[in-house]
């Protein structure tokens, strides 16, 4: 049942007391249910729920009335909640759950029938996640087909907020179901989410075994109402003011979404969670030098050295600028992703990865007039926690769909809202191949320079690449190089002038004084639709963007760019 969100506003402290109170009924959690899908092995799949305090709870799974294990437990006196861990299962199915409490002569029996054992994907963020696949291109085609995925199940999150951190769900606006074109177009921005659907089922033609889909989503909201206290405090944010952008339309206090949307799924065994956030960030800032901000924002976040010259003109600059800009999503969404992490590991009794996979999306294209011209490029970079790609150091086991060349410029639903999703699935699916699954040769990201060579006697600049490159097209504004002179720099573009299958070169002779940092689709709208520069040339990956400082003026020297 579908339940109104003001409605549930309302009865969430009451929901909150009825699951810890004497008298609650013997019951699964929310998201247990007919059609669910359980974690395969290696982990052990969690069942738990609610019954009478000192009651035993038999847990019993079945197929065509065999019983293959039980599980028994007793219910816990202070929270009247119950928990098993099955033994690992192949994926498979379709087998039946039954649960059966014993007290004195009182005997209650529960069932969910049809229930699959695959690997179970939970997908969060905001409205780009929230989006149906009714808001999609080809979206009559889509909804047709279904009829061969009736084992990629999904389930829905309603939405609801809550001051404090709750067991169980308040509310599921979808149950776990099997796909159909009415629930997976189902309006607009409620229901199922395309891009999480969309996952699944290029996830499943790989794999061939059961996907299970949850959809927690909440469009307009920044990444502080989807994280715990614990998390935002780790990056220094204690309630602080803040300046909201315009696109804030949802709940913006801090976690309230992840106490009722997020921390009830946590005692759920998961292989991994999907990521998609474009609007409602938060840029916590005071008052900045407009002069200061233009030079260095874009370079004060890398993690490549700089000269030592350049170093000392401009350390005290940068340390009135870091102390007046505090841009923290490279702290926030890091630190999000490491308390999920605990927090899912904690719950599942160590049965979901302590270092379970995470995909994200990166920023896609949003026309003028939305937001500066330099912000959705830093909130990217900020995104890969100031690294330019993952997985990364402060970010393991992630991966990352690049989106910058997916601008929909006609979209009924505004640019931010692109509605090419499938490219947007099938980007975050081959990170999760690579990631998740260990398909260690299959190219998940598109290139990114190892080295930069500078050949300042020929007026060139070698981008060396790791992977090949396939110049789609010549570009001579996307590259820009920083160029300082009597401690005055500029962003210069620069044209593309040869390349080869690893190597671009880069015209430089605009710069008349010292080349200090260089930088790559450093801007809101990069390129249009799939039409960038630069990508991988057998898997159609865009380069991502980056900035990085030249390390050193000496003719031939190289600069250590990314790994």
């Amino acid at each position: 049942m579908v339940v109104p969100v003001f409605v549930l506003g309302l009865v969430l402290p009451l929901i909150q007391r009825a699951h810890t109170s004497a008298g609650v009924g013997f019951q699964f959690a929310s998201y247990i249910d007919n059609y669910m899908v359980l974690q395969k092995e290696p982990a052990g799949a969690v069942i738990w729920g609610y019954g009478i305090s000192g009651a035993t709870v038999t847990v019993t799974l079945c197929q065509d009335q065999e019983i293959i294990m039980k599980k028994v437990t007793h219910v816990k006196a202070y929270s009247n909640s119950w928990m098993v861990v099955l033994d690992p299962m192949k994926p498979g199915g379709p087998y039946e759950v039954m649960a059966q409490q014993t007290f004195g002569r009182m005997n209650l029996t529960l069932r969910v029938h049809d229930v699959l054992f695959g690997d179970v994907w939970l997908c969060s963020g905001q409205s780009n996640m929230q989006m149906t696949v009714l808001q999609i291109f080809n979206a009559t085609s889509e909804l047709s087909n279904t009829t061969a995925y009736q084992s990629v199940r999904i389930l829905s999150v309603s939405l609801i907020q809550a001051e404090q951190e709750l067991e169980d769900l308040a509310g599921v606006d979808l149950k776990w179901s099997k796909p159909t074109s009415e629930n997976l177009g189902h309006g607009k921005f409620e229901y199922m989410s395309a891009v999480c659907w969309l996952f699944g089922r290029y996830l499943y033609d790989t794999l061939r075994y059961p996907i299970g889909l949850i959809s927690s989503s909440w469009g307009g909201t920044p990444i502080e109402a989807w994280s715990s206290g614990r998390s935002l405090k780790a990056c220094g944010v204690h309630r602080q003011g803040f300046i909201p952008s315009d696109s804030v339309t949802g709940p913006s206090e801090y976690s309230v979404l992840w106490n009722a949307m997020i921390h009830p799924l946590s005692n759920m065994t998961l292989k991994g969670v999907i990521w998609y956030q474009v609007s409602g960030l938060h840029v916590y800032q005071e008052r900045a030098n407009p002069r200061t901000e233009a030079l260095f924002k874009p370079l004060l976040t890398s993690h490549l050295l700089m000269p030592y010259w350049l170093e000392q003109v401009t350390r005290p600059i940068q340390r009135d600028y870091r102390k007046a800009h505090s841009d923290l999503y490279n702290c926030t969404f890091p630190a999000l992703i490491e308390d999920w992490r605990q927090t899912f590991h904690r719950g599942s009794q160590g049965q979901t990865e302590r270092l379970f996979p995470f995909g994200f999306v990166q920023l896609s294209s949003v026309l003028a007039g939305a937001v500066s011209d330099d912000q959705l490029p830093q909130i990217r970079w900020h995104q890969t926690a100031d690294f330019g790609y993952v997985p990364n150091l402060r970010m393991p086991n992630t991966f990352m769909a690049v989106a910058m060349d997916l601008g929909d410029r006609n979209s009924p639903f505004g640019s931010i809202h692109p509605r090419d999703k499938q490219t947007v699935a099938y980007r975050l699916h081959l990170g999760a191949r690579a990631v998740a699954y260990g398909e260690k040769q299959l190219i998940f990201q598109g290139p990114l320079p190892e080295k930069i060579e500078l050949l300042a006697d020929k007026g060139l600049l070698n981008l060396m690449y790791s992977q090949q490159i396939q110049v789609q097209r010549q570009d001579d504004k996307i590259f820009e190089i920083s160029c300082c002179d009597d401690h005055q720099c500029k962003w210069l573009p620069v044209p593309m002038n040869t390349f080869s299958t690893q190597i671009l070169a880069l015209n430089i002779s605009s710069c008349q004084g010292t080349l200090v940092a260089l930088r790559y689709a450093w801007t809101t709208w990069p390129c249009e639709y799939k039409q960038c520069p630069l990508y991988h040339p057998s898997s159609t990956l865009p380069a991502p963007p980056f900035t990085a400082f030249i390390t050193n003026q000496m003719p031939g020297h190289h600069s250590k760019v990314a790994k």
